[in-house]
């Protein structure tokens, strides 16, 4: 699991524009002893023109990244697939623990279960965990992609999305947020905000506001709280 949580565009604008300060993402797993990817100090971070994602960084130095499609093959550069790292970090095994180390390990490396995208220059993007994934009438709905967008309008400070479970289209786009202090927010208003940038299927259709949202000692907000 990656120990550094993703940083949307709209937080990374956000808190520039407050302290001065440009927050760069670092990824890493429990499965690397250090961060794996990061973005350097210059040039400015990329974002991803499909997804909307703010770069992850570029690979560290002696460890190589692939992105892998279903069958364990290298993607195009654009195209989403599993994110899989090896190197000197990366460890061999799980302790006695020989069927997941064989789920887990492959001659490409520790295959991560997080679902990413490399561009033609090296950039990374963190699409989201493999199993994070909502399926609404058929369609793939990244949670990620909807939680960034609703980080970007001005009333909102925090926000998860999850899938809730409905009779026709079989999942549904499901909104837990929390307003910034002062701000107010008519629902309806929020549905338009997301639709003008967002496909249809992807945007919630429920949305709850709590004045705060459950998060772990770390800070990591509890989308499971929110299922079901």
């Amino acid at each position: 699991m990656a120990f550094v949580e993703h940083v949307a565009p709209a937080l990374r604008d956000r808190f520039r524009d407050a302290t001065g300060i440009t927050l760069r993402n670092v990824y890493g797993l429990t499965e690397t002893v250090a961060p794996v990817i990061a973005c350097p100090e210059a040039p400015e971070v990329s974002v991803d023109p499909a997804s909307g994602a703010l770069s992850t960084g570029k690979a560290a130095a002696g460890t190589t990244v692939l992105i892998l499609d279903e069958r364990g093959q290298p993607c195009a550069p654009g195209e989403a697939g599993e994110i899989a790292v090896a190197g000197p970090s990366v460890v061999h095994e799980y302790w006695q623990a020989p069927e997941a180390t064989g789920e887990a390990m492959s001659v490409d490396g520790f295959r991560t279960g997080d679902i990413g995208v490399m561009d033609d220059q090296g950039w990374i993007y963190l699409i989201d965990r493999k199993t994070d994934m909502i399926v609404a009438s058929g369609f793939k709905v990244w949670l990620r992609e909807v939680e960034d967008v609703l980080y970007a309008h001005p009333a909102i400070r925090e926000a998860a999305v999850v899938g809730a479970p409905e009779a026709y289209h079989g999942e549904t786009v499901k909104a837990v947020i929390s307003l910034r202090k002062g701000a107010t927010l008519d629902e309806q208003d929020l549905i338009a905000f997301c639709r003008s940038h967002l496909a249809a299927y992807k945007v919630p259709r429920i949305i709850a506001v709590l004045d705060d949202l459950p998060k772990t000692p770390t800070g990591k907000i509890l989308r499971r709280e929110f299922r079901g």
